[in-house]
């Protein structure tokens, strides 16, 4: 067979898509532009959101005949044994490279947010519980299995991660976040990316941009970001997961901002993603997102002008089936009022980048396993063992009732104790697609918090009820909770979230709620137990925080795990035992009060407690918050005399922390930046640094921060990003609110502006010392 130019891996890429563009058609070109979603349902109860808008008035064989850009979710819709899967998935690429002239096939992609949405995959913690463990290679090391697992049955391209920075816990998808904080959301959010495409699967960022800064915390609604919030806290994780992380493409946000969809922003799709930050893969909307253009934007009036809108944007591919970019956006060209240099410009990047998969190489064969598949190792639970492990922050233990004794008459209560359900976040499998199923089995086991806690502790008595329902309002159950609660020595109440989708659960996609009130009457449960004088101990399992004022200081103690997966039951249950020493930190705010919102810690003074307001946003627990079982020293600061650096200059920080308890255990370190006097008004604190040591016994690390001063830098009023010279205050803390040591720093030189060669991260090394 002859081996044309395009087909030919030892010729540069660009030339090879050169090639290959000049001998396809307009319909050809324009077929790699979208997917299809083969068996997706459109009643409206399918996967995603508005799904009954999907184009299926087509016809299968004729339409890859032109070729075609993606497959869309062959194991995230229905499910289907991972084995029997790749086989299908294997012959629909043959098929479709059959069928047309060129022989390429499309490039498969699939959710995996909290690991491979697939029936039988590992169901990892949420991201939300990646921040709570400030451990980015652990992260790493997770998304790199969760490639290996889709790259080894045929898949291309991973829907994740998450970049959207928390701005109100209102919203229902804060499940689906790493945090509250930029430079947190932003280097977990990088070691996801390394760690997907070190096992050659496309790491997708999304939301771009804007999407958790939805007014109301409603999904889907209007952004009212400022221009400096938007630049100086939306923005920085995509940025530094592209420039460090190498992410290979970007999903446009559903949101508008200031009345300009960001599907038909082209200032921000091209002028900023490409133009200024060199952005050189692909563009996906996401799902229906360009169809949205015209039925909930209203900014087009015709799925043709739809697609004009977005390709001039910077959108390369529509997702997840054709709606516009198919032979309506023929016509349109055809008809000149599309330019076909969009529809050539968009091809060629879906083109390179199939090209850089492999997908044009002579004698291309899609990936078929060769024997039974297994997405659910010894190894991959034990990561998500591990993660689970770290992400569970022990908020209060003021009494010392955890850990919990052995032989203890324990009453554990609540409608979250029980259910396999309550530690996986809406993008797991079981969630997201098997509560449709409800004939097949999970695929995968997750033991509850009940059944963990009487394997960790067998000489314990523990009863159980349940109390009450997630989200409904019966209370019939109280008496019994509250009988069960009076005969033990400490009550275990398990509380939280059920993880849905566009209304179907209490935290989730389209999950949005009007305050921070614990779901349904489970308030009303947690004070029926803590009246019986018998020690409480709040478990909450959820996809978000909740606000605990109402119980403080009269709870026994309060444990958190962001929907902790399918590992989450033994990790909780080891924190109570004492097999686990909790290690967590708190990713976001804990509230006093379930109103007040939207409060994130990075405020600016006129967003602090003051006297003129008698609302107080004071949180009840901080950002950064945790505690453990063992008690640590932080000695031998040194950089805490005043130094003087250039507005181009670095300044190091060095401590020793020493685990001065009985048991081995992890604590955070955490540098924040305070900066009295600005240009423009700054959060009064913000994290730009943090290293987690894990210590045995006696055992001491150094830890030493080089803080250089582009991580001072920030959007001025013209819209500059500038390091300033000045004062400012490194701040080493336990947490946001808890600080341990000060370095005074001032900068000197004139204003240096600064663009995409800036430091985005604060080096740190840690040296071990006993």
């Amino acid at each position: 067979m002859t081996t044309r130019s395009w087909q030919d891996p030892a010729l540069p890429a660009a030339d090879r898509v050169d090639d290959l563009l000049s001998r396809m058609t307009l319909e050809e070109k324009t077929a790699q532009l979208y997917g299809v979603w083969v068996g997706a349902a459109t009643d409206g109860e399918g996967v995603a959101p508005l799904q009954q808008h999907m184009n299926t008035d087509y016809d299968w064989d004729e339409l890859i005949t032109q070729g075609l850009g993606q497959l869309t979710r062959s194991f995230g819709t229905a499910p289907v044994d991972p084995a029997a899967g790749a086989r299908a998935l294997s012959r629909a690429q043959r098929r479709i490279a059959r069928a047309g002239r060129f022989g390429i096939p499309a490039v498969a992609h699939e959710e995996c947010l909290a690991g491979f949405t697939a029936w039988g995959a590992t169901a990892y913690p949420v991201p939300l519980a990646w921040g709570a463990s400030f451990d980015a290679p652990l992260v790493e090391e997770m998304a790199a299995r969760i490639g290996r697992d889709m790259r080894a049955l045929g898949v291309h391209q991973g829907l994740a991660p998450v970049l959207d920075v928390v701005r109100d816990p209102r919203w229902g998808r804060v499940e689906e976040t790493i945090g509250e904080d930029p430079y947190l959301v932003g280097t977990i959010g990088t070691a996801y990316v390394r760690g997907l495409q070190s096992a050659g699967v496309v790491a997708t960022l999304k939301h771009f941009a804007g999407y958790a800064s939805s007014s109301g915390a409603r999904n889907l609604a209007p952004v009212r970001a400022g221009t400096r919030e938007f630049a100086d806290v939306t923005l920085v994780p995509f940025e530094m997961a592209l420039r460090e992380g190498g992410a290979r493409s970007v999903m446009a946000a559903y949101t508008e901002t200031d009345g300009v969809p960001a599907s038909a922003d082209p200032a921000l799709l091209t002028g900023l993603l490409r133009e200024r930050w060199g952005f050189t893969g692909t563009v996906v909307a996401d799902y229906f997102g360009i169809d949205f253009l015209q039925t909930l934007h209203r900014v087009a009036g015709s799925p043709a002008e739809s697609a004009h809108l977005a390709l001039a944007a910077g959108i390369d591919v529509e997702l997840p089936t054709v709606k516009c970019y198919g032979t309506g956006l023929a016509d349109a060209v055809r008809a000149g009022t599309v330019p076909e240099e969009l529809v050539d410009r968009a091809a060629r990047r879906v083109l390179l980048q199939k090209c850089e998969l492999g997908l044009l190489d002579a004698g291309w064969e899609p990936e078929v396993p060769a024997g039974p598949v297994d997405l659910d190792s010894a190894g991959n639970r034990a990561v998500a063992r591990r993660l689970a492990e770290e992400s569970v922050v022990l908020l209060s233990n003021p009494e010392g009732v955890l850990p919990l004794a052995s032989g203890t008459r324990i009453a554990v209560v609540g409608p979250r104790a029980a259910d396999a359900l309550a530690m996986l976040g809406c993008y797991s499998f079981p969630s997201h697609v098997g509560t449709q199923h409800p004939e097949v089995p999970l695929g995968i086991e997750i033991p509850t918090v009940l059944d963990a806690l009487r394997g960790e502790l067998p000489d314990a008595k523990v009863s159980f009820t349940e109390g009450c329902g997630v989200a409904d309002a019966d209370t019939s159950g109280f008496a019994r909770a509250v009988a069960r609660a009076a005969e033990a020595d400490v009550c275990v109440a398990v509380l939280g979230d059920r993880s849905g989708l566009f209304g179907r659960g209490t935290s989730g996609e389209g999950c949005d709620v009007a305050d921070l009130a614990l779901p349904g009457v489970q308030g009303e449960l947690l004070d029926a137990l803590v009246a019986t004088g018998v020690p409480v101990v709040l478990v909450l399992l959820t996809g978000r925080p909740y606000a605990l004022g109402r119980w403080e200081g009269r709870l026994g103690a309060v444990v958190q795990a962001f929907f902790p997966g399918e590992e989450g039951g033994p990790a909780v249950a080891g924190v109570l035992s004492g097999r686990v020493n909790p290690s967590g930190r708190l990713p976001v705010s804990v509230p006093r009060g379930p109103g007040g919102q939207p409060w994130t810690y990075l405020q600016p003074p006129l967003g602090l407690a003051d006297e003129v307001s008698s609302l107080d946003p004071t949180p009840l627990y901080p950002f950064g918050h945790g505690r453990s079982y063992t008690t640590f020293a932080w000695e031998d600061f040194t950089g805490q005399e005043s130094a003087v650096i250039g507005t181009d200059g670095a300044h190091d920080l060095s401590l020793t922390v020493r685990n001065t308890g009985e048991r081995a255990g992890a604590e955070v370190v955490q540098l924040y930046l305070h900066d009295p006097v600005a240009a423009v008004t700054r959060p009064d604190v913000r994290l730009v640094g943090y290293q987690r040591l894990e210590l045995a016994p006696g055992e001491s690390s150094r830890v030493t921060f080089r803080f250089h001063a582009d991580l001072s830098a920030f959007t001025d009023r013209s819209g500059r990003r500038i390091v300033e010279p000045g004062d400012l205050e490194l701040r080493l803390a336990a947490s946001s609110a808890d600080v341990r040591h000060t370095a005074r720093l001032t900068l000197t030189g004139p204003v240096r502006e600064v663009g995409t060669e800036r430091r985005l991260r604060c080096d740190t090394l840690v040296t071990r010392e006993g």
